[in-house]
């Protein structure tokens, strides 16, 4: 409450302080836009206050669906509390990432629930329908909640969901059933996190489905829930018992992958998440900004391009998010869109920096990065892409334009009468000012993005590229980085960066190779002197006509 009130009143005061400059004429009173993040999810997505209350409201969660189970006794109810008070544990303390955002506590907790819900629910149907106990597993949605964490949080959530929602389902069924239900479960969970890693068409989810789907009758078939001990083609009652398994079976997994494929959009925009099926839709080269930056700013498009490539190899290379960081590096410089002619990969010849002071300079190359936050956030873009537009420059120095602010400096001192001038009579030069204004990379992708950036631009200036000058320079920029320490947040190790150096070199090495030359193409059988005569170019009619003269003279 406090921090709402102080935050209000540092908010009237900027509107007072924007006022008055709108009144002496210096500001247009237009606020920049900035990504609020806010939204009734968002102030409340790391209050532990309201962890807690998620904590509880699953376990009363639980409390319901056990309120229905038949023959509860004391021992039931201490299983479950066992079980509850372990899941909660081993979520809080092995999944600190996921446990840290209360949207994906709710996620989690919230699918858990659902899921043993609509098994419960499965059960009644399969019953009440008179398919009979052969098929009551069979028709349960067993991979729900495995398969939508896995999409969406990782196969590592995707596995404690699998464990725990065969647990906490174990102990709603029948004393008998139990190990055949745990079992299926599990193993149908287990299948379909593996079967969704790295999912980036949703045909990659039918297939899941279909895994899940065939799991299940084999688990089936090995509980003897379907009796095919004495099948044989002429018992054709048997035969239509195994026939309606099998289909019930695989209709259940592939609903279930197409359930799942349909509500992912909605739990994206709900929980702020992005799956890889989105970030290859947001790779598509035709969004609005990057056809813009084709023709507005071609250098800028192709330079994104490359560092696209640098840091997608990079982060495949050690098991980072290597589509998210292809399409953040396509997005890292929209800035440089609101004055394209100011950056060199887009001049033709012309430099208007020429014309300019050293701090004006550096600060129209600074303001590229709030530019970029500015469009990103008008255009919609995805939080992440956000945050590496931010990130990609960290805090580092404009060099070029802060050397050429000291050269001026110091020429300026020498024509006044050097150590005789006062230091107060020269214009002053402060590092900050020719500093980009941060943060520094926060995740291991921004960190790539931020070194293949860096990198791709500094490859431009060798003069003849050759192995041992490329791994030079990419060496010199990574180790500059990291005395800087521009990559003390992102998290990336030693042994990583050895890595991504790696792949940097090899991929630049291939881009930056030489090309053979070519002899200059001579028309054949035509003498060599033929082609210039006297310093001057002869028409091809004449060729042909002292070709005709040579043939016949010839004969």
């Amino acid at each position: 409450m406090l921090s709402e009130t102080y935050s209000d009143i540092l908010g009237l005061v900027d509107q007072i302080k924007r006022w008055r400059l709108v009144q002496q004429g210096l500001s247009s009173g237009r606020k920049r836009r900035t990504n609020s993040g806010g939204g009734f999810l968002g102030s409340l997505d790391r209050s532990l206050v309201m962890r807690g209350v998620l904590y509880l409201a699953f376990a009363l969660g639980m409390l319901s669906l056990f309120a229905g189970v038949e023959k509860v006794t004391y021992t039931g109810i201490v299983e479950a509390l066992v079980i509850m008070i372990c899941g909660l544990a081993i979520f809080h303390l092995n999944h600190q990432r996921a446990s840290a955002r209360n949207g994906s506590v709710f996620l989690v907790f919230g699918g858990i629930l659902i899921h043993l819900w609509m098994v419960k629910l499965a059960c009644g149907v399969a019953l009440n329908s008179g398919l009979g106990a052969n098929f009551e597993f069979l028709i349960m949605p067993m991979a729900l909640a495995p398969m939508v964490h896995s999409v969406l949080l990782g196969q590592r959530v995707g596995v404690y969901s699998s464990v725990f929602v065969s647990l906490f389902g174990a102990l709603t069924v029948p004393g008998d059933d139990r190990w055949a239900f745990f079992a299926m479960s599990l193993f149908c969970g287990l299948t379909a996190v593996f079967a969704t890693k790295r999912v980036r068409k949703r045909g990659r989810l039918l297939r899941a489905g279909f895994w899940v789907g065939l799991m299940a009758l084999v688990v089936d078939l090995a509980f003897a829930k379907i009796p095919v001990t004495e099948l044989s083609l002429s018992d054709t009652e048997g035969l239509r018992v195994f026939g309606q398994a099998c289909l019930i079976a695989l209709s259940t997994g592939l609903l279930t992958g197409l359930f799942v494929g349909g509500i992912l959009p909605l739990l994206e925009g709900l929980f702020g998440l992005t799956t890889g099926i989105s970030w290859l839709e947001l790779s598509d080269l035709n969004h609005p900004l990057l056809r813009k930056m084709q023709i507005e700013a071609p250098g800028t498009f192709h330079h994104s391009l490359i560092v696209a490539s640098l840091a997608e190899g990079a982060a495949e290379a050690i098991g980072a998010n290597a589509i998210m960081s292809r399409v953040c590096a396509y997005f890292h410089d929209i800035g440089k869109l609101h004055k394209p002619e100011y950056f060199i990969e887009n001049q033709g010849g012309v430099n208007p920096h020429d014309g300019l002071t050293p701090t004006m300079s550096a600060l129209i190359i600074i303001s590229h990065v709030k530019d970029g936050v500015d469009l990103a956030v008008k255009h919609k873009l995805n939080p992440r892409i956000l945050e590496v537009i931010q990130e990609h420059h960290g805090d580092s120095l404009v060099y070029f334009f802060y050397r050429k602010a000291q050269e001026r400096i110091q020429k300026l001192k020498e024509e006044r009468g050097g150590d005789a001038v006062s230091r107060d009579d020269l214009p002053k030069v402060e590092e900050k000012s020719f500093r980009y204004p941060g943060p520094i990379p926060q995740s291991r992708e921004s960190g790539i993005i931020s070194l293949a950036d860096a990198i791709e631009s500094a490859s431009r200036t060798i003069s003849k590229p050759s192995p041992s000058r490329i791994r030079a320079l990419v060496d010199e920029i990574v180790y500059k980085r990291v005395r800087d320490g521009q990559l003390d947040a992102c998290g990336l190790t030693m042994s990583e960066l050895t890595k991504v150096r790696e792949v940097f070199s090899a991929t630049l090495r291939s881009m930056l190779h030489a090309r053979i030359e070519y002899p200059k193409e001579q028309l054949e059988d035509a003498p060599s002197d033929l082609s210039t005569k006297g310093g001057k170019v002869v028409s091809v009619e004449e060729i042909e006509r002292v070709r005709q003269r040579l043939q016949q003279g010839g004969r």
